[in-house]
């Protein structure tokens, strides 16, 4: 069901995409059924796609009351798309999903029922892709970044990079906002005081388009990432909570 003034969704679900054509109509439809009976939005954000990804979604929210559609007017990545879904969520719990269709929707409804059985220091709950459906060359050079940045973040994350997360629209806004800030998401939730845990999720062949990241692209954008990323947690200071003191009103002062 989708949600309305007088009952805000359980969950806002972004996607951020650029160039998928072929993927985003199938792609609403399968969320749409995978949080049938949720109160739900969903927020596609299209990063100034050149193909008929926007026109394709257009289509789609005719036939999803609960699909929206947001559009930048330049190309900003797609760390800056996911911010701007979440910006605009109206749900205190949000997933992300890749927007090539690999990210299984039938996955996340049982990840956002992990999380709200969870306390509430854990911030995010990721997807953890078991069986990758990628080529040969690009799993090789995906499980050596998540050794080096496993070691070097200590943030347990196996696989930062699937796009299916559960997180806590408070707590994502909370962290230091970069570009590639969505490779980050285990380690910044961390580094501001939450615990995180993983699920395994089902990974998908990609059906239409291609990749819009080289190995050798991603890999000179990690080494600079990284590297910021290890400082921002080496400068963390936890206050261990906070709490409101009781101050003595002004007659007990006097």
């Amino acid at each position: 069901m989708t949600a309305d003034a007088a009952s805000p969704p359980d969950v806002s679900i972004v996607v951020p995409v650029f160039n998928e054509q072929g993927a985003v109509g199938l792609l609403a439809r399968e969320i749409a059924a995978a949080f049938a009976g949720w109160r739900f939005e969903i927020i596609f954000v299209d990063d100034a796609s050149g193909d008929a990804t926007l026109a394709r979604l257009a289509a789609a929210r005719a036939e999803i009351p609960a699909l929206r559609v947001l559009a930048h007017r330049r190309t900003a990545g797609q760390s800056r798309a996911i911010r701007t879904g979440v910006l605009a969520c109206a749900a205190a719990l949000v997933v992300t999903l890749d927007g090539d269709g690999q990210n299984d929707p039938a996955d996340a409804p049982r990840l956002v029922r992990a999380l709200q059985g969870a306390s509430p220091r854990v911030g995010l709950i990721g997807g953890e892709r078991r069986v990758r459906r990628d080529p040969l060359g690009k799993r090789w050079a995906s499980q050596m970044a998540n050794a080096v940045r496993r070691r070097l973040l200590k943030d347990r994350a196996v696989d930062s990079g699937c796009g299916l997360k559960v997180f806590r629209r408070e707590a994502f806004l909370a962290l230091p906002y970069f570009d590639h800030l969505h490779r980050y998401l285990p380690a910044l939730m961390i580094r501001e005081g939450y615990e995180v845990a993983f699920e395994p999720v089902n990974h998908r062949p990609r059906a239409s388009g291609r990749s819009k990241y080289t190995n050798l692209g991603r890999l000179g954008a990690a080494l600079v990432d990284l590297g910021g990323v290890v400082w921002l947690s080496a400068r963390a200071r936890d206050p261990g909570g906070v709490d409101e003191a009781a101050l003595p009103t002004s007659a007990e002062g006097a």
